[in-house]
Protein backbone atom coordinates (compact mmCIF):
# COMPACT_ATOMS: atom_id res chain seq x y z
CA UNK A 1 0.00 0.00 0.00
CA UNK A 2 1.28 3.12 -0.94
CA UNK A 3 1.21 6.18 1.38
CA UNK A 4 0.58 9.96 0.33
CA UNK A 5 1.07 12.93 2.05
CA UNK A 6 -2.24 14.93 3.53
CA UNK A 7 -1.04 18.01 1.73
CA UNK A 8 -0.94 16.36 -1.72
CA UNK A 9 -4.52 14.67 -0.83
CA UNK A 10 -5.87 18.19 -0.23
CA UNK A 11 -4.27 20.09 -3.08
CA UNK A 12 -5.20 16.97 -5.41
CA UNK A 13 -8.95 17.88 -4.00
CA UNK A 14 -9.29 21.03 -4.24
CA UNK A 15 -8.14 21.51 -7.67
CA UNK A 16 -10.46 18.43 -8.67
CA UNK A 17 -13.15 20.67 -7.00
CA UNK A 18 -12.51 23.53 -8.79
CA UNK A 19 -12.25 21.79 -12.23
CA UNK A 20 -15.86 20.01 -11.90
CA UNK A 21 -17.39 23.70 -10.56
CA UNK A 22 -16.00 24.81 -13.66
CA UNK A 23 -17.10 22.94 -15.66
CA UNK A 24 -20.97 22.24 -14.77
CA UNK A 25 -20.72 25.77 -14.96
CA UNK A 26 -19.62 25.82 -18.82
CA UNK A 27 -22.04 22.76 -19.41
CA UNK A 28 -25.12 23.68 -18.20
CA UNK A 29 -26.62 27.02 -18.72
CA UNK A 30 -28.52 29.20 -15.66
CA UNK A 31 -31.77 27.86 -15.12
CA UNK A 32 -33.22 31.48 -14.56
CA UNK A 33 -32.45 32.38 -18.06
CA UNK A 34 -34.89 30.02 -19.81
CA UNK A 35 -37.49 31.29 -21.44
CA UNK A 36 -41.09 29.32 -21.35
CA UNK A 37 -45.13 29.66 -22.24
CA UNK A 38 -46.72 30.73 -19.57
CA UNK A 39 -49.54 27.87 -20.32
CA UNK A 40 -50.43 25.82 -22.99
CA UNK A 41 -51.06 27.09 -26.49
CA UNK A 42 -54.82 28.29 -27.37
CA UNK A 43 -56.36 27.32 -30.10
CA UNK A 44 -59.57 29.54 -31.38
CA UNK A 45 -62.06 28.02 -34.35
CA UNK A 46 -62.73 31.33 -36.78
CA UNK A 47 -64.12 29.05 -39.36
CA UNK A 48 -64.43 25.91 -40.98
CA UNK A 49 -60.36 25.35 -41.28
CA UNK A 50 -58.84 28.29 -40.37
CA UNK A 51 -57.35 28.72 -36.63
CA UNK A 52 -55.84 31.33 -34.15
CA UNK A 53 -53.36 29.56 -32.44
CA UNK A 54 -52.04 31.95 -29.41
CA UNK A 55 -48.58 31.26 -27.07
CA UNK A 56 -48.39 33.05 -23.86
CA UNK A 57 -44.75 33.73 -23.32
CA UNK A 58 -42.73 34.27 -20.11
CA UNK A 59 -40.17 36.95 -21.65
CA UNK A 60 -38.50 38.02 -18.17
CA UNK A 61 -35.06 36.72 -19.01
CA UNK A 62 -35.33 37.63 -22.65
CA UNK A 63 -33.37 41.03 -21.49
CA UNK A 64 -34.01 43.82 -19.84
CA UNK A 65 -34.40 45.89 -22.91
CA UNK A 66 -37.21 43.37 -24.49
CA UNK A 67 -36.25 41.60 -27.47
CA UNK A 68 -37.44 39.28 -30.26
CA UNK A 69 -38.00 35.93 -30.74
CA UNK A 70 -39.41 32.67 -32.47
CA UNK A 71 -41.30 29.80 -31.32
CA UNK A 72 -41.28 26.18 -33.29
CA UNK A 73 -44.25 24.37 -33.18
CA UNK A 74 -45.77 21.72 -34.81
CA UNK A 75 -49.58 21.25 -35.29
CA UNK A 76 -50.96 17.88 -35.39
CA UNK A 77 -54.64 17.81 -37.46
CA UNK A 78 -57.28 15.99 -39.06
CA UNK A 79 -60.05 16.44 -41.11
CA UNK A 80 -63.44 14.00 -40.76
CA UNK A 81 -62.53 11.34 -43.07
CA UNK A 82 -60.28 10.69 -40.60
CA UNK A 83 -57.18 12.29 -42.87
CA UNK A 84 -54.44 13.03 -40.19
CA UNK A 85 -51.39 15.21 -40.82
CA UNK A 86 -48.50 16.88 -38.86
CA UNK A 87 -47.55 20.36 -40.09
CA UNK A 88 -44.14 22.15 -38.52
CA UNK A 89 -44.55 26.24 -38.04
CA UNK A 90 -43.05 29.21 -36.71
CA UNK A 91 -44.18 32.60 -35.12
CA UNK A 92 -42.45 35.37 -33.90
CA UNK A 93 -43.00 37.79 -30.94
CA UNK A 94 -41.57 41.05 -29.12
CA UNK A 95 -41.04 41.42 -25.48
CA UNK A 96 -41.45 45.40 -24.93
CA UNK A 97 -39.08 47.04 -22.81
CA UNK A 98 -39.82 46.09 -18.71
CA UNK A 99 -42.54 43.84 -19.88
CA UNK A 100 -42.41 39.94 -18.06
CA UNK A 101 -44.63 38.49 -20.67
CA UNK A 102 -46.21 38.76 -24.35
CA UNK A 103 -48.11 36.88 -26.71
CA UNK A 104 -47.87 35.77 -30.08
CA UNK A 105 -50.46 34.63 -32.30
CA UNK A 106 -50.38 32.87 -35.37
CA UNK A 107 -53.24 32.89 -38.39
CA UNK A 108 -53.49 28.95 -39.89
CA UNK A 109 -55.12 27.47 -42.79
CA UNK A 110 -55.20 23.67 -42.07
CA UNK A 111 -57.31 21.73 -44.95
CA UNK A 112 -56.52 19.37 -47.54
CA UNK A 113 -59.31 21.01 -49.87
CA UNK A 114 -59.18 24.51 -49.55
CA UNK A 115 -61.88 24.93 -47.09
CA UNK A 116 -64.18 21.63 -48.14
CA UNK A 117 -64.03 19.71 -44.50
CA UNK A 118 -64.39 20.51 -40.85
CA UNK A 119 -60.83 20.13 -39.79
CA UNK A 120 -59.62 19.67 -35.91
CA UNK A 121 -56.62 20.93 -34.57
CA UNK A 122 -55.71 17.30 -32.44
CA UNK A 123 -52.81 18.67 -30.28
CA UNK A 124 -50.20 21.70 -30.76
CA UNK A 125 -46.70 20.69 -30.08
CA UNK A 126 -43.49 23.46 -29.08
CA UNK A 127 -40.19 22.45 -30.16
CA UNK A 128 -38.22 25.19 -29.41
CA UNK A 129 -38.41 29.27 -28.05
CA UNK A 130 -35.70 31.60 -29.19
CA UNK A 131 -35.29 35.13 -27.47
CA UNK A 132 -32.30 37.63 -28.37
CA UNK A 133 -32.26 40.50 -26.03
CA UNK A 134 -31.77 43.69 -27.57
CA UNK A 135 -29.45 44.39 -24.90
CA UNK A 136 -26.94 41.61 -25.86
CA UNK A 137 -26.60 39.39 -28.42
CA UNK A 138 -27.07 36.65 -26.51
CA UNK A 139 -29.37 34.35 -27.23
CA UNK A 140 -31.46 32.09 -24.96
CA UNK A 141 -32.98 28.87 -26.21
CA UNK A 142 -35.32 26.73 -25.03
CA UNK A 143 -35.81 23.10 -26.30
CA UNK A 144 -39.27 21.34 -24.96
Amino acid sequence: MKLLPLSLIVVTALSASQGAVAAAAVAAPPAQRSISVTHEPLVMRLSKDEFRIAFGVNGEHCGANGGTGLIQYRVDWKTPDGTTRTERKHVSFTVSPLATRTIAVDRQYFDTAEGQHMTDVVKVHIDAITCVGSDSRAEQTARL
